[in-house]
């Protein structure tokens, strides 16, 4: 029968008779696991906002009608020459419109997936913006804006105003940063937009909006479905795009094949638009893991070389309790509650260490083009990271307490006692 109360008075004792060596090890343990937390939670933080550059803007599917050639030639529907080689030059695109045929009645049965989080209409259209006698060309898209801020993060591009204002606003819009600064315009001012069939509009700006691809902030602008729809005449039903945002990516790929094959439609799916995006964050995910693991791993060796050496001083102690009718098991017992005893406190002490050092990241100032309401370096404070330092913690120091511990254990204390 094992007794804890003497086992760990007597760990106790050794500890703290050796506090320089207690408190390198626990240390050694302290800025391991510290340095660990710090590290994962910057970098997957940052991970974290890259793939949100992609994610944010970018639909789970994205469908549409697409202008493309017939598949079938009339030349192709002649019996005769079916099993001939046919060699046509200049195939025109079949005449299409961009409207998507009973689009709502395909966004309700879309929402009534149990995969898809939300579908959200669209309506993209080329204008001109007026400003005096000059004319420049740009992108009108309508949309449904608290719903593209809830799906689609929207809030997070509109450097001012909100997405509330342009959906509670008549003939309002949202302003790419790049337009507006070219003709000078700020929030309250009105612009006048021209679609390529004719007629001016004068519409309201509520918003400025930025993406950070300044490419696209030059020509790109928002404004509600219905507006879209009364600057080109068209009926209510007139919707171009459907955006559609998954619980689960994926389920992307399978969803925009069957919606192709329902609805005879172009479904693009997130991966085959973005094929890159997958690659970059698998590697980045890669070298996040394998920096972490061999931070890890490093500091696993520090404590069981610090343990190590402080077993080796203990060989007299180790003599004396065996001499006095401890067995090895009690011996090894004791050397494994101290080693148990500094990954604990020096575990306790990193998680802190690396709480308080992600805390002060977080409050860094940190400015982008790419994501214009982010102001600090971004931090990801998992809850599981935390439970993976303190467990690494505690079985490195398990570890490095009992390999020497069981050599301990054998130690024969008649040689000991002889030696000195």
């Amino acid at each position: 029968m094992v007794n804890w109360n003497v086992i760990l008075n007597i760990a106790k004792t050794h500890l703290l008779t050796k506090i320089k060596q207690t408190a390198t090890a626990a240390l050694g343990v302290t800025f391991g696991i510290g340095s660990y937390i710090t590290l994962v939670c910057f970098m997957t933080g940052l991970n974290g906002m890259l793939d949100n550059l992609i994610l944010n803007q970018t639909p789970h599917i994205h469908v549409y009608n697409e202008i493309a050639p017939s598949k079938k030639q009339p030349i192709s529907l002649l019996q005769n020459v079916e099993e001939g080689l046919n060699i046509v030059h200049s195939i025109k695109p079949k005449i299409s419109q961009a409207k998507i045929h009973n689009a709502l009645p395909i966004i309700e049965y879309l929402e009534s997936n149990t995969h898809v989080r939300g579908a959200v209409p669209q309506i993209k259209t080329q204008i001109f913006y007026i400003a005096g006698s000059i004319e420049l060309g740009g992108n009108l898209t309508g949309i449904n804006p608290v719903d593209e801020a809830k799906l689609f993060n929207m809030g997070d591009y509109i450097v001012e105003g909100s997405a509330e204002a342009l959906q509670n606003t008549n003939n309002s819009i949202l302003l790419g940063i790049g337009m507006a600064e070219k003709m000078s315009l700020k929030v309250g001012d009105r612009i006048q937009v021209s679609p390529i069939n004719g007629g001016i509009f004068p519409l309201k700006i509520v918003g400025i909006y930025q993406s950070g691809i300044a490419d696209l902030d030059a020509i790109q602008s928002f404004t509600t479905i219905k507006t879209v729809q009364k600057v080109l005449g068209k009926a209510n039903n007139y919707i171009t795009d459907i955006n559609v945002k998954l619980y689960d990516i994926e389920q992307a790929v399978p969803l925009a094949k069957r919606i192709e094959q329902q609805f005879n439609l172009t479904a693009i799916d997130i991966k085959t638009a973005n094929a890159q995006f997958e690659t970059g964050t698998t590697i980045r995910n890669l070298i996040t893991y394998a920096v972490s693991i061999t931070l890890l791993i490093v500091a696993g060796f520090g404590i069981y070389n610090i343990l190590n050496m402080l077993i080796y001083e203990k060989m007299n102690d180790i003599a004396i309790l065996k001499a006095t009718g401890f067995s090895g098991r009690d011996v090894q017992l004791i050397f494994m509650s101290q080693a148990m005893i500094i990954g604990f406190i020096g575990g306790v002490l990193g998680l802190i260490i690396g709480f308080g050092l992600a805390s002060l990241i977080d409050t860094i100032p940190f400015q982008t083009e790419a994501l214009p309401t982010v102001k600090t370096y971004p931090i990801n404070m998992n809850p599981l990271f935390f439970v993976i330092g303190f467990s690494f913690a505690m079985f490195s120091t398990f570890l490095a307490g009992y390999l020497p511990s069981k050599k301990a254990k054998k130690i024969d204390p008649v040689k000991i006692i002889r030696g000195q």
